[in-house]
């Protein structure tokens, strides 16, 4: 953790809800005018697209185990915790964009699937910005998550994950409904063991819980639209969270425990305004008086 350059890490897998989160620090970030390095998970794995097919193929022959970007073995963990602690020093780190598709490749020249160069961050930032799989890993070895100054959880319940995943991977990715139920099999030993608890050492998480029937995922036509479902937000420490506030401004919500409250899943972009600005402007108050 850095008075002087604070981190701020979202964590949750792919298709949880990050992106949401991400449109509004952007929000914040722009009507408070503060200027972020951003880190993308993706930019450490280990292998580029082709690299991981072949590691995924060679494992499958040993008695290893499966191989997922959920893993540490597929990613640069250690690498991952060198650049926060570099950033929090320094305030600079080297970062690099892994390239999903055409369209992200064409302004480098390069092959979807593939790295750009590491180059060093730009100078003179608020702050550094993670969004990925593993903002708040730790191991015995690694321990990515000691260097947040504000760790944030982004998860559906793993029915609505599920069914976000095959509807995203059929439709726009073009795969077969078994491909994506053999990638979720795959990964599951690695979400237990490694993403699920990174959740336990967050600061907050926002998981959305759907209000209709998912019992089958499998067999979803639809993903259910924010109006089905609901928002849990729970703070581990609820000291200084103005409740009532909260409560005033996001219509229909209550409070489930002392430190947890619901919110109507369509509120969800106005609750991360009003928790998440407060938070940002404290860890900017204090780098101010450092």
């Amino acid at each position: 953790m850095s008075i002087k350059h604070p981190i701020v890490a979202v964590t949750g897998s792919s298709g949880a809800g990050t992106t949401t989160v991400m449109k509004s620090f952007e929000h914040i970030f722009r009507r408070e005018k503060l200027k972020a390095t951003v880190i993308e998970g993706d930019s450490f794995h280990r292998f580029d697209r082709k690299g991981m097919k072949a590691a995924m193929a060679e494992r499958e022959k040993s008695e290893v185990g499966p191989l997922s970007h959920f893993g540490p073995e597929a990613n640069l963990l250690e690498e991952l915790e060198n650049t926060f602690a570099q950033f929090s020093e320094s305030g600079r780190c080297q970062q690099r964009h892994y390239l999903h598709d055409a369209a992200e490749a064409a302004p480098y020249q390069q092959e979807p699937g593939t790295f750009t160069p590491w180059l060093q961050s730009e100078e003179g930032t608020d702050l550094l910005f993670y969004e990925g799989l593993h903002g708040g890993y730790a191991d015995d070895m690694v321990n990515v998550a000691r260097h947040a100054d504000l760790l944030i959880g982004v998860v559906p319940i793993i029915n609505l994950e599920w069914i976000q995943k095959l509807h995203r991977d059929k439709n726009m990715r073009g795969y077969s409904q078994q491909a994506v139920v053999d990638t979720i099999l795959r990964r599951m030993p690695d979400y237990v063991n490694h993403i699920c608890p990174q959740f336990s050492r967050t600061h907050v998480n926002f998981q959305r819980v759907p209000t209709v029937d998912t019992s089958n995922p499998f067999i979803a036509r639809d993903i259910p639209s924010a109006d089905e479902s609901l928002v849990v937000i729970r703070f581990t420490d609820p000291h200084g969270i103005d409740f009532p506030y909260l409560l005033s401004m996001l219509q229909n919500s209550w409070m489930s425990r002392p430190n947890s409250i619901a919110v109507p899943g369509g509120k969800m972009g106005l609750a991360l305004q009003l928790i998440l600005t407060p938070m940002i402007l404290r860890l900017m108050d204090l780098k101010r008086r450092a």
